[in-house]
Parts: structure tokens; sequence; C-alpha cells
């Protein structure tokens, strides 16, 4: 995402106040007073028409009269004022405003007409960066740099803070100050005309003194910017979020289960989960959470000892474990024959390890030493509560001193007044994170827990797909709609839902078959005579159910009568259903019925699968219980397509009616390999199609044997297709670049597949790595490798295709699948430029396929809209030189052994440059 020129806002030199006053109750007065007062190490130049100076300190009439061109420039002028002075700093070179003046979009179509000015002049300007409008401003603590109207100036930390509320701000602020919380960066984004927090996520990713990220959100726009810049970030750092408006309404106008069941809040839910977020529910939380998340890697799992002076708060931790889904630790038996050997007889005897309410110092460490140490302990809290004989100070002394020496989360609470402020400072110096409440400390352990958890799980390595993966293509899934004429065809060309078309059961499931997805045969009949024939096509017991486009819910209108075993049957269900339909819905076109055979499910379970287009991250999945009561339990799971296997997996295990789908008190479970491939189809079906809004699969019955879709129906909008702006739009997360797969023929005849690299190339990507000599190894990391982790290998086949591409050359040996090498391009945060390597294994080294993979990998540069691309190789690795050389590299430095080079996207001529062998020997 873009960060260009940011820096210009968050470290500046030259900072002009436009509108700097000296009225005390002026926003212009409070900037000014804040960048002096607090003794920015800068320069400060007022920008005021009417004054000379402004708070004893020279004042410019314009921002073209100001000695040295600024970095950066506050405006704080009237809203009518700030477009001609966005095209005014503009012209001058500036390349960094924050914009507090309000008056723009938020206060309505007074507003909009300035607004629509505003993004008019700053379009003008692409060089130059806004925060804003109606923004609080930036506060870089360590810099002492307040170019805010707020009234105080938090200390320095590691968090930075984003937040979409200008006053929400001044609220923590005034909290951060009594809680001594401290900060990296401050921003308030406003209506966010220029900057965004993805933007701001990627620029405080290369911040060396943001260890952790706080978002307030109210609402994302550009999702797929913000998960993308999430997930690069959630990778070594943490972010921990809190977003309002969780009970907004949105659902109430869906046309099916799945919308009803997907609010907007859940949703948000999802792609938090996706990005590695941590989400919060009180202002509070977030703080204690982020504090934790900065200073300690998360725990291996949830298992958490408590060690504590009093049963009371051990109790209290203990409840608050089990209902955040944690778990109380089982000691070792080593390390309870070495505690009842270090404590008193009357000691708990087991965890939480309650050590009497005469706990010396000595005692504190004696217990916690040992607990910290046990195999099955994941992290550990130690509680004081104060009694007559108890020092607090010194035995903060102590766990400080335990917990400088493990890498186990230790987490302490701390509990009374100012007896124990001084011991919560020693705490603190030593990394130990204090909460006031055991509950406090166990909420942010379990945020840390589930961090950790959700990092892991997008990194698992997924199983491939039976049969291999459906292609994603540019196009929308094709449709039965053109080719069936006649009835049918006529009531799917009705408009029915906001001018959405509504499939008939029988092409929902014509689609879902197309992609792999077994269903149930359903045959339409409009007579009695017709069902009839239908059954008897079909074989007995069948199923009639209505059959109209304006009937979402076919029970509530006594639409469906299952187990029919006889003509006679099918005949009068046939008009009981006409009647129940015209009975209880009069505005309805009921051509008929659908009749299918009956299924046989006594054993299996009864799911619903959907997907729903949402208004900010596009097309989202669904998958819960199902039948008739689906959104009476609400027992559901969402993600954002398309799935892998581990993805899939994590929805269905995170399902209430997990135990079922294992198998329950002798019943045999599900076939989950199975279920899963289905999910997994079915996001493709939806990744493929821009067009569907929303789409139920319900029921889908899951037995030991096969799963298989009962019932479905789809809201497609045609004209969605064609609005999109580019492919999968719909999606908040880029799928698979299916595009990118081409085959080649090496000079000696080896046949190659060139194709971006997946998740489930791990094991063939640690094979190929295994296959190279340690030379090769060096020449491409530029270190040895003793062996290869899965952490190591999530780096390099775990891509975010927004930002990454590795091209993987695969083949086929003596009937094995082989990785035989890999280009990879990762592009900078404004996607302008990439870095370049390529590695090729000893077996197919000296036959051509290093120039292959460099050829094809500047193709993809270009189709992905880069200017250039730079590379670095060894001084003696001739044959990459060579290979460079063909490709009209040019050096551009040489240092300590290594040769760097660039290409621009788009050169033709390779006489035009000099890259050769000699040339970069005699140059080194």
């Amino acid at each position: 995402m873009p960060v260009h020129h940011l820096e210009k806002i968050f470290d500046p030199r030259r900072i002009a106040v436009i509108g700097a006053s000296d009225r005390r109750s002026s926003v212009g007065y409070s900037v000014l007073r804040n960048l002096i007062g607090n003794e920015f190490d800068g320069v400060v130049y007022p920008v005021n028409h009417k004054r000379e100076s402004v708070q004893g300190i020279q004042a410019y009439s314009s921002i073209e009269n100001v000695p040295n061109t600024p970095d950066l420039a506050i405006v704080c002028t009237p809203a009518a004022s700030v477009p001609q002075l966005v095209r005014d700093c503009g012209t001058a070179g500036i390349h960094g405003m924050i914009i507090l003046s309000a008056g723009f979009r938020e206060i309505g179509e007074a507003g909009a007409a300035v607004a629509a000015e505003l993004r008019a002049a700053a379009a003008e300007f692409p060089e130059l960066r806004i925060i804003g409008p109606n923004c609080l401003g930036v506060i870089v603590p360590r810099l002492r740099l307040n170019a805010s109207f707020a009234a105080t100036t938090p200390q320095a930390g590691s968090v930075a803070l984003i937040s979409q509320s200008g006053a929400l701000c001044t609220s923590i602020l005034d909290w951060a100050e009594r809680e001594q919380i401290g900060f990296s960066n401050f921003v308030s984004v406003g209506n966010t005309l220029d900057v965004d927090i993805a933007n701001l996520i990627d620029y405080f990713a290369n911040d060396r003194h943001t260890d952790s990220i706080v978002l307030y959100v109210e609402a994302i726009t550009k999702a797929r910017e913000f998960i993308s810049a999430a997930r690069a970030f959630t990778r070594t750092k943490p972010i921990v979020v809190y977003k309002s408006g969780r009970f907004a309404e949105s659902a109430k106008a869906a046309a099916s289960h799945t919308g009803a069941m997907a609010g907007e809040d859940a949703v948000y839910d999802a792609a938090f989960q996706r990005a590695g977020i941590v989400r919060a529910f009180d202002i509070g939380e977030i703080f204690d959470t982020a504090e934790l998340l900065a200073r300690h890697a998360p725990p291996r799992g949830p298992c958490l000892a408590i060690v504590t002076n009093a049963g009371g708060p051990g109790v209290i931790a203990t409840d608050a474990l089990m209902e955040r889904r944690g778990k109380l630790a089982q000691l070792s038996d080593d390390t309870v024959r070495t505690l009842n050997t270090a404590l008193p007889a009357y000691w708990s005897g087991g965890n939480p390890v309650d050590i009497l309410g005469d706990a010396t110092d000595d005692r504190y460490s004696a217990a916690l030493r040992p607990v910290v140490a046990d195999r099955n302990v994941d992290a550990v809290l130690v509680v004081l509560s104060p009694q007559a004989m108890t020092d607090p100070t010194a035995i903060a002394k102590a766990v400080g001193e335990v917990a400088r020496d493990v890498r186990k989360p230790v987490l302490a609470t701390w509990m009374g007044g100012a007896s124990v402020e001084a011991g919560i400072r020693l705490l603190n110096a030593a990394g130990v994170p204090t909460y006031p409440t055991p509950e406090n400390a166990v909420r942010a352990f379990m945020h840390l827990v589930e961090y950790g958890r959700n990092r892991d799980i997008l990194y698992e390595t997924p199983k491939e797909l039976p049969g291999g993966e459906p292609r994603l293509t540019r196009k929308v899934a094709e449709t039965p709609l053109a080719a069936r004429p006649g009835l049918i065809s006529r009531f799917l060309r009705r408009k029915s839902v906001a001018g959405q078309t509504v499939l008939s059961e029988p092409d929902s499931k014509a689609i879902l078959k197309r992609y792999g997805i077994p269903v149930t045969e359903t045959l339409v009949a409009t007579s009695r005579r017709e069902a009839v024939e239908a059954a008897d096509k079909l074989g007995y017991p069948v199923v009639l159910k209505v059959f109209s486009p304006d009937i979402t819910h076919k029970t509530d209108v006594g639409g469906v009568i299952l187990n029919l075993r006889q003509a006679d049957a099918v005949r009068t269900a046939f008009d009981q259903i006409q009647t129940n339909a015209k009975q209880k819905r009069p505005d309805a076109d009921v051509p008929g019925v659908t009749v299918q055979q009956m299924f046989k499910h006594t054993e299996g379970l009864e799911l619903i699968v959907g997907a729903k287009q949402d208004a900010t991250f596009g097309t989202v999945m669904l998958v819960g219980t199902g039948g008739t009561a689906a959104e009476c339990f609400n027992d559901r799971a969402l993600g954002l397509p398309p799935l892998n296997e581990r993805l899939a997996r994590r929805m269905l295990k995170s399902l209430r009616s997990w135990p079922l789908l294992e198998g329950y008190r002798g019943q045999p479970g599900a076939d989950i390999d199975r279920l899963i491939e289905v999910l997994i189809r079915f996001s493709y079906l939806i990744a493929n199609s821009p067009e569907i809004q929303e789409f139920d699969i319900n029921p889908l019955v899951a037995t030991s044997e096969r799963t298989v879709a009962l019932d479905a129906r789809a809201v497609i909008d045609h004209d969605a297709a064609q609005q999109s702006l580019k492919p999968f739009a719909h999606l908040a997360i880029r799928p698979y670049p299916d595009q990118f797969k081409t085959e080649v023929t090496l000079k000696d005849g080896l046949r190659l597949l060139l194709r971006p690299i997946r998740p489930e190339d791990e094991p063939m990507w640690h094979a190929m790595l295994a296959a190279c000599s340690p030379e090769t190894i060096r020449a491409r990391f530029r270190y040895l490798l003793k062996r290869t982790t899965h952490e190591f290998a999530t780096r390099f086949c775990f891509v975010d295709y927004d930002r990454e591409m590795a091209i993987v050359a695969e083949l086929d040996d003596h009937g094995e699948r082989k990785l035989a090498g890999v280009g990879r391009l990762v592009a900078d945060s404004n996607h302008e430029n990439a870095e370049f390597a390529v590695l090729v294994a000893d077996p197919w080294q000296n036959r051509g396929l290093g120039s292959a993979l460099t050829k094809y990998c500047l193709q993809v540069a270009e189709e992905w809209g880069l200017q250039s691309v730079v590379a670095e190789t060894d001084f003696n690795n001739h044959r990459m030189l060579a290979a460079f050389r063909r490709r009209t590299f040019e050096v551009t430095k040489r240092k300590d052994g290594v040769v760097y080079l660039e290409r621009e996207i788009g050169l033709a001529s390779p006489e035009s440059l000099s890259l050769s062998d000699a040339a970069i020997k005699s140059e080194t």
C-alpha cells in the first residue's frame, strides 16, 4: 500500500501552521502552542495573512512566503478555504498535510460540495500525502511532536494508536496520562481523504519504535488493502482492534438464511480473524492486551498456572479462564514434588498454587521457578493480595527476577491501592505486565493465546484437494439460464428482490453440480400428473416442495411434504402445497412443485452452507447448523473465500455442533474430509461469481458416507460482474492467480509447469531445498541453512498475492511431482518496485531454467504494473549474471562481493545495457 512521503508527516523538520492564531479558543492557537510548548526539535512557521507574529513568532502571510519549503503543513482554517490551500501547498512542493478543519461530508449536503472540491484539488498533486480532514491530528511523543489540538501529549512508548474518532482520542489521551501509557505514534485519521488505515499499518510495520498497533474502527473502507496490510503486519507484530457499532441491523432485509445469520459485526469478526487481528470489547482492554502482545511472543497453548497468596483471587482467575475457554495447567508430578519440598504443608497441592497468606518474597520465588519451568504450563499469573505480613515491593522484585530468566509469559495482579504501587512500578520495569484484577489479566492472556492461535492456523500447511482445485477464472461462472428455455427461464428472468433474479432450486443445484458438489436430483412439476411422473422416475419415497421465485422459506408456508411413498400421496401433497401457498402467500407466483427422492439421513447432520455479499468485505461464506431452525440456533462460522483445507477445517471446528460432526455417544460422525472438500469447492464457486448476491445450501447433509445438498437457492445480480473494476473485486483477499500458469519446454526437452506457489506446496518446497547444495543455498539466502522449518517455509509458501508473487517450476519426475526452481517478486509498499530472486535446485541447473524463470517473472511484473525490478547476486555466480544480462538488468552497485542490479519494466534493447562477467569482475 502507498506509504511514500509519510515520513514528511511523522518525522518532519519544517512545519507550517496555516491558520495559526493568538486566540486561545481557536484550533490554530492550540496547534501552534503544542508544537512550540513541547520543544519540537524543528522549525515552525506560523501562517496568518492578518498578523506579523503569532504567539511571539514571526508569521507569514501565505505558504508561498515561507522562506524554506516545509515538510508538513497543518491546516486549521475553515472548510471553504481548504481546497485552495491544498493547491497552494502542492504547488509549493510540500509533501505532507494534516487537515484539522471540519465541515465536509460529516455535515451533510452543505459540506459535500466542499469535500468534492477538496478531492479534486488533492488529485492534482499525487505526491502530496494528506491526513484528514476533520481529524484531531498526529502526535509522535519521542520526537516531542504534537501536531494536534489535543490538550495533552502522552509519554513515549511502543504502541501506535490509529483512531477514526477524534473525540475518542482526547478521552484516550486523558486516560493514558493517568495510567502512564505511552505511544510510538498517535493518529486521528478523520475522513481519510488520502492516507487511510492500511497505509498507516504499512508505514508502522517498518517503524522500529512500534511494537504493536491499537485500532479504533467505526467502519473499514478498501477492505482488500486493509486485510493485506494487516496480514503483513501481524506476521511479526500484533494488532488489537476495538470496533464500534457492533449491533447494526443490516441483516433485516436479507433474502436468505445466510443473509440473516451473517450480520455486519459477524463479518467484521471473520475479517479480523483472517487478518490475524485480536479484537477487544472495551477501551481499557485494548491497551492491556496491546502491552502484553508487544512484550511476549504467543504461548504454546492456553494452559495457565496461577500462583497466589489468597484462595479467593485464585478462584476468580480460574472462573475467568474457564469462561474464556482457557485451560488450567495440570502440574507435572515432578513440579508437585518440588513444591511439596519448598512450600508449607498446607499449600493447595495443585493449580492454582495457593502459597498462603504469609508468603514472603522467597516463597513466591520458590513456587514460581518450578511452575514456570513445567512443560505443561504455557504461562503463569502471579497474584498478590496484600495482607499484614506481605511486602508487595520485595515480592515484585523477586517475581521480576524470575521473569527475566524465562521466555514464557509471566503476568501479575497486584491487588490493592497505595501499598502496591511501588511493586507495580518494579514489575513494569522488569517487563512483567500488571493488571488490577485477575479477570483483567486472564482476559489479556487469552487474547495473547488468540493471537498466536489465529497466526498459527493461518500458516498451517493445508492438504491438497482430492482431484485438484477448481480453476478460478476471470469470467463469471456459467449458469444454465440462457440454455434453458420454457417455463423455468420465464420465472428466472423475473426481477424479485431489488432488481435481482432469484434462481430456482434446480438451477441453483445445477451450478453446484458444475463445481463438483453432490446434489439430489430435482424435477419441476406444474401439475399432479407431472408430479407423479417425476416421482415414478426418481423412485419412492419422494419429497415435494413449493416451486416459487417469491418464496424463500418453504416450510413457513407449508411448502414441504416429506416421505411420500405412493402416487396418491404425491397427488394429495401437490394439492396441499398449492393450497397452503395461496393461503399464506397470496401474492406469490406458484407455478408448481419440485420433486426429489427422499434422502435418508438418520445418522447425518443437517448443515447450512451459504454466501452473501457484504457491503464492506465483499463475498463472505457461512457454515453452521442447518435445517428449518438454522436461524434459531445461530450456530455458525464465517470466513472469507476462497478457502483452503485448513481454513475450512477451522470454520467447522469453531461450531458448537463440531462434536456431532466428529461422532458423539456412539453415533458415527461425518466424513470430515469430504465435507471440507465441499466447502472448498463452494468457496471457489462464489469466488468465481461476483454476480452471486446470496446463496443458500440448506440443508447440506453430512453423513459418514457422503455429503449432499438437498436444497439450494441463489440470488443473482447479473450486472455485478460488469460493474467490477478488476477481477475478483468482490473478494477481500486476492485468490490464487490462475492466470499466471503456463507451460514451458527447455532446450533439452524438459517440460515444466510455471505457476504461482501455494501453501499446499510446502512439502515439495522443503524437498527442493534439500536437493540444493550448500553453495546454491548460500547464493540464494546469503547464509547456510542447517534445516528448513515450517516457520521458515511460511515466509515463502504462504503468499499474499497482492504483494508478492513466487513462480515455481513444477515437473513430473518419474511419476512424482517435484519443484525444480522458484522465482520470487516481492513488491514494496507502494507497489512500484519489487525485489527479485531466483533459485534452481542442483539437479536441474545448467539447463536454462533460471533464465526461463527470470523471463517469466519479468512478464508477471509487467502485468502486475510494476515500474522496476531489483536483484542481487553473488559476484561469482556467473550463470545468474548471464541470465540477468540477457534480461537487460543494469548493475547499480557492487559491494562486499555482491552485485546489485535493476531493470526498468518495459525496456526492450539488451544491447543498450552493459552487463558482462568481465566488466563486473573488473569493477568489483
